[in-house]
Parts: C-alpha cells; sequence; structure tokens
C-alpha cells in the first residue's frame, strides 16, 4: 500500500527536499504552506508532517489519518478538547534541550555580569567597573524536568550553578541537587535567583505562576519562561514586576502570541523579550526523526515520542 503524506509547515519545501532525500519506500508527498491549500490536499493523505498550529486547522479533513509527525516539541494546538483524537501523535521531543540551555544560560551570565548595564556605560563613555558573583553562588530552579528541564539541568551545573527542581512526583534527577513537588512551592520559590518554567500547556500547567507563587520567590528573583505563555498570569506578572515582589523577568512565550503591542512588558526595564525563538525547529532534524519513525511505521513498530493527548505531551 502507498502512503500518502503531507508536509505542513512554514518551512515545506525544505522538508519534502530533505524527506524526498531518504528515497523512503511507499510514499507518496504533497505539499502546503497554509491551511486553505492544504483543506484539499489532506484528503486520502493518512500521514502528515507539519506545524501544529497549521495541522489543527486540517484536522477535519483527513479522511484516511493516521498517524500526525509534529514539527515543534509542543502540541497544545492538537491537544484541544474538541479536536479529534483518532490516530497516533508524535512530536519532536529531546531535540530542543541543548538550545534551551544556551537561551538561558545567555540570559543567566548577562545579567549576572550586567552586560546591559556595560553596554549602556560603554555608549555614554563611562569607566564604570561592576561586581559580579561566581555561578557557584546562583541558585536556579527549574520547574518541569522533562527532556528539556533535565538538560537544562545539566547545562547550568556544567558551569557550576546549584540546581534544584520541581515536578510532579518528587523523583530525582541527573544535576538536580533536590527535587520537589508542587506541594513543597514556598521552600523551593524562597531560594532560587533564576525560576525557570519548561512546562507543556496544560489544564493543569494554566497559570502555575500567579500572584501567589510571585509573592514567594526572593525580591531580586529573576523569572524565565521558555516553556509557554499559559503557565504564567500576565496581569499578575506585571503588578509583581511594577511592585518589585520579583526582581525581573526574561519571557520568550506569552500568553496570547505575538504579544500585543498594547503590553506593559514592552516597555518595562526589568523585562526581557524575545518572539519565541528559545528553541526553533531545524527541519534537518525533525526529518531525521520523521524518516525513522515512517520506517518504523511501515515495519508495524512503536514510534518514538508518541504524544498522550489527555497530559499534553
Amino acid at each position: 500500500m502507498v502512503n500518502k503524506l503531507l508536509i505542513l509547515a512554514a518551512d515545506a519545501a525544505k522538508y519534502t527536499e530533505l524527506v524526498k532525500s531518504a528515497h523512503l519506500p511507499q510514499l507518496e508527498i504533497r505539499t502546503a504552506v497554509d491551511a486553505v491549500s492544504a483543506r484539499t490536499l489532506v484528503a486520502g493523505c493518512n500521514i502528515v508532517l507539519g506545524d501544529p498550529n497549521l495541522v489543527s486547522k486540517v484536522l477535519a479533513s483527513a479522511d484516511r489519518l493516521e498517524w500526525v509527525q509534529s514539527s515543534w516539541a509542543g502540541v497544545d494546538h492538537l491537544c484541544q478538547a474538541e479536536l479529534r483524537r483518532d490516530y497516533i501523535l508524535t512530536n519532536a521531543k529531546g531535540m530542543f534541550g541543548a538550545l534551551i540551555g544556551e537561551y538561558v544560560m545567555a540570559y543567566v551570565f548577562a545579567l549576572e555580569r550586567q552586560l546591559f548595564r556595560m553596554r549602556k556605560n560603554q555608549l555614554e563613555r563611562r569607566w564604570q567597573p561592576l561586581g559580579y558573583r561566581p555561578a557557584k553562588d546562583i541558585r536556579l530552579g527549574i520547574v518541569g524536568l522533562g527532556s528539556i528541564g533535565r538538560e537544562l539541568a545539566l547545562t547550568a551545573a556544567h558551569f557550576g550553578i546549584r540546581v534544584t527542581g520541581l515536578n510532579r512526583s518528587g523523583r530525582p534527577c541527573d544535576a538536580v541537587e533536590k527535587v520537589h513537588t508542587a506541594d513543597d512551592m514556598g521552600a523551593f520559590l524562597a531560594e532560587l535567583d533564576y525560576v525557570v518554567l519548561t512546562l507543556p500547556a496544560t489544564p493543569h500547567t494554566r497559570h502555575f505562576i500567579n500572584a501567589a507563587a510571585l509573592r514567594l520567590m526572593k525580591p531580586s528573583a529573576v523569572l524565565i519562561n521558555v516553556g509557554r505563555g499559559s503557565s504564567i498570569s500576565e496581569a499578575d506578572l506585571v503588578q509583581a514586576l511594577r511592585d518589585g515582589v520579583i526582581g525581573g523577568a526574561v519571557l520568550d512565550v506569552f500568553e496570547n502570541e505575538p504579544l500585543a503591542g498594547d503590553s506593559p512588558l514592552w516597555l518595562m526595564p526589568n523585562v526581557f523579550i524575545t518572539p519565541h525563538t528559545s528553541a526553533i525547529s531545524f527541519p534537518e532534524e525533525i526529518a531525521r526523526v520523521f524518516i525513522d519513525n515512517y520506517q518504523r511505521f511501515c515495519r508495524g513498530e512503536h514510534l518514538r515520542h508518541v504524544v498522550d493527548f489527555e497530559l499534553g505531551y
């Protein structure tokens, strides 16, 4: 039987080139870069490789769908309760930990070494030595110890940063000194200089960080979100930043994206904003996952990185 694949992604041309170069057997490929054109093309396709925000819009038209390979790690667009779930969903789990580690460490050390103030002083021709603390004196907490959180812990520990973590089970993790659960939020947050969120978007993680949680943090602490925007109450965060409840925030994800132009977060001096780019999908990496999974699919084997629709990951 010939499998029919729809590649639906902003980088569809690149994905198509990579998949074709693998010379996969019994595979017919169709491509689209938007949902409108994809609705016709997806009819008769039993496999879809693509960006979840686009794929979610064509699920109803996929009359033979068996498997979707997400090009992203986050698949909350496909796990909404009103959408169908009668197919296998796989994601790009385990591919973004190193990139997230680079992003978080870049901001931690930029803030610790006061690089933003140093740059300002340079532009003002001011010679002003500024102090800093060594990595061994920094306490970093990771909320969510999945594949991304675990790799981030290893990266931070490599520099000598002391790492604690929080997950649902409290199960120990490499490079993490102590793992807390949500029942111990107070003790976890109170000791941290940096709180890093790597949470997926699920009903249980929505507004995990709210006014009450922010009050448990040190006044000098910095909140870093590289997971999903829904895990923070932005209204509570804005108020906490205005009131000096915490020291600052590094935000790559938001409750609504793109971030509205009138959001007060844009102009806050203690907030650093990036446009959901802490870990982007490189087609070469995603294509490797798809090719391996396609070979497994053809052999009737279990696919890698299968998502539980209820958990959202």
